[in-house]
Order: C-alpha cells, then structure tokens, then sequence
C-alpha cells in the first residue's frame, strides 16, 4: 500500500534520516521555511544555498510553507534537530521567546527603508541580545531582516480606529499581535495560515494583514476590497539554526554558514527594492478596483495614540527582561535615525 505523503509522514522520514546519519555530520543539511519559493524567505533561503553550495560540498535541501506542516510544526523539527535550518517570523516565535514580540509594537520601526536595513545591520538588540535568549531554547540566531510594510486587507475601507470595529482581523497566534488590533478596535481573530483564504471568503473573518508581496502572491486580494497601509509595522523575519547541531560543526562550517547568511542578507534587502511597488502594480493589474490607501499622518495620530498601551502591555507581559530588550533597540534605533 502506497503511503501518503503528508507533512507529518515527510517529517517521520526525515527524522529517520537524521538518526542514521548524525545530526552534526549531516553533508546534506535541510532548511524550512514559511513562505513560497519565489516570495522573500523563499528568495533569501535561495541565496543562502547557492552560497553553501558553492562554497563547500554541502547540500542544502529547501523546504518552502507547507511541506513539513505549519509553522508550529518547522520549529519544532528545528528544535529536535531533524531540520538545521528554520526560517520563522518572530510573530510566532513569540510563543517560545516572548521578548521576540517586541517586533509587533507599533509604530517601533522606521518606514525609511535605508534606516531599517541599517538598523537590522548593527542593532545590538538583534545581534547579541536575542542571540542570547534564542539560545536559550536550543537555537542559534543567525540572523533578522525586514520583509516589507504591513499593509491591512479588509472587506471595507479603513481611514481610523473606528472603522475596524467588529471587523475580524486574523492574526498569527502572537498574544502582542492581539493586543495590537484590540487597541485598533478590530476583534483579532488568530487562525491558521491554511484557513485565512477560505476564512475571508466566508465571511468568517474580514482582514488581515501582511507586507504587498505576500497579498499579491496568496491572492488575498481576490477576497478583500481595500488595501490600508498605516504605516504600524515592518514583517520582521529570523533565519536559525539547531543549536546542537551549530555547535557541533567545526570552525570552517560555522564561518561558511556565518558567510552564507551574511551573504543572502545583503541580497534580501537588495532584492526588496521596489518589491512593494511592483506587487501592488500586479494587484491593481489583476483586480483594478481595489482600492490602496495610505494613510496620511493625521489619520494616523489615533492609531499611534492607541499603540503607546501595547508597548506597556509588551513590558507587562515580558517583565524586566523584555523592558530591556525594548531599551536596547530603541538605543539602536536611535543610533540610526537623524
């Protein structure tokens, strides 16, 4: 009898793999991901391959969302060492690593897109604090990078708060995220990627959220009306490793994977340039009447009011530990902003 090739039974022989050959002396390594191939993570995971290739007689396998589960189910291969690879936005790492929810109070990043990228550069915050709480939970951080501005999709138009009461948001299963669009006025809802398409359509949901790329190339404009760009957040990315399996590799393939990721960072937010631009021309060329507002700064004041009592609840729900990861960036923030 012929099995059937779920994401589960992927991961079982996978995971079987792993046993017979030793997670640290694995030549062909296996990196998953949460969006398709040819979207940012799929672009960087691209690139970050062709540098392991090229450079050493590693393999590295690809495994784009969706071939090995959801996410819950990629970190937690990623932690039991059957992936070495894991690329996950900290909007669900959240569940793992509170303090990593930092990313999701609004209005924290800069819209600038030269400050971002440079902040993500030399952020002290992201490249030895976190690096020391991921650690914690079995995971090397090897890097984080913007994806793109968060823009709201919804089944009516947004100008302010009041427009998105008792509007359904989905959002991931983040307790920040949630926090974020009670204080919006919106009901958010989390659901599984897998059901948010199917969720709009039915009316069981009536918004959600994500940077121009991914609406365009998960068709989630088929199902809503308007595009609102409030100018609230940055998709933030982070690309680990499995700590056993880091820590066991020599120093040739510790520099080689430093190399790679250094590499494809640079590429990503090359790659980025434009991205917006062109993914909303797409939308706008398949569904002409969609309409994309960006909101002005006055219709902006009552959600950046609203964002100052998530930023409290961040440091309520994290404690002393999360206060100081939110200090530290905004010190980094501030490094690079005039």
């Amino acid at each position: 009898m012929k099995k059937t090739l779920t994401p589960k039974y992927l991961a079982s022989v996978i995971a079987g793999m792993v046993m017979t050959t030793g997670v640290a002396q694995a030549d062909t390594w296996r990196y998953a991901f949460e969006e398709a191939l040819t979207d940012v993570q799929g672009m960087y995971a691209t690139k970050f391959k062709e540098e392991i290739e090229k450079n050493s007689d590693h393999e590295l396998e690809l495994f784009p969302y969706g071939t090995l589960g959801e996410s819950a189910d990629i970190m937690e291969q990623a932690q039991a060492g059957i992936l070495q690879f894991v690329d996950q936005s900290p909007g669900f790492t959240g569940a793992l690593i509170p303090e990593a929810q930092v990313f999701f109070v609004p209005y924290l990043l800069p819209n600038e897109p030269e400050q971002l990228n440079e902040f993500f550069r030399t952020s002290k915050a992201i490249n030895e604090d976190f690096k020391e709480l991921y650690a914690q939970h079995g995971l090397e951080l090897l890097t984080m990078f913007p994806e793109g501005a968060v823009a709201m999709t919804t089944q009516e138009p947004v100008s302010s708060p009041a427009d998105l009461d008792g509007v359904k948001v989905r959002v991931m299963t983040n307790p920040l995220l949630v926090e974020t669009y009670k204080a919006f006025g919106a009901t958010p809802t989390p659901l599984p990627w897998g059901e948010v398409y199917g969720g709009l359509q039915t009316n069981i949901i009536q918004g959600q959220e994500n940077p121009a790329f991914f609406i365009e190339s998960t068709k989630m404009y088929e199902v809503t009306d308007y595009i609102t760009y409030a100018g609230h957040s940055n998709f933030t990315t982070a690309v680990m490793a499995n700590k056993d399996f880091y820590d066991g590799l020599g120093e040739a393939d510790q520099k080689l994977i430093q190399d790679a990721t250094d590499v494809a960072f640079e590429y990503i937010l090359d790659y980025q340039k434009g991205l917006d631009e062109d993914s909303i021309a797409k939308i706008k060329e398949a569904k002409p009447e969609m309409t994309i507002t960006v909101l002005n700064e006055e219709q902006r004041a009552p959600f950046k009011a609203a964002a100052k009592q998530v930023e409290e609840k961040f440091v309520e729900m994290t404690g002393d530990s999360g206060k100081a990861i939110l200090d530290q960036l905004k010190a980094d923030l501030e490094a690079v902003t005039p």
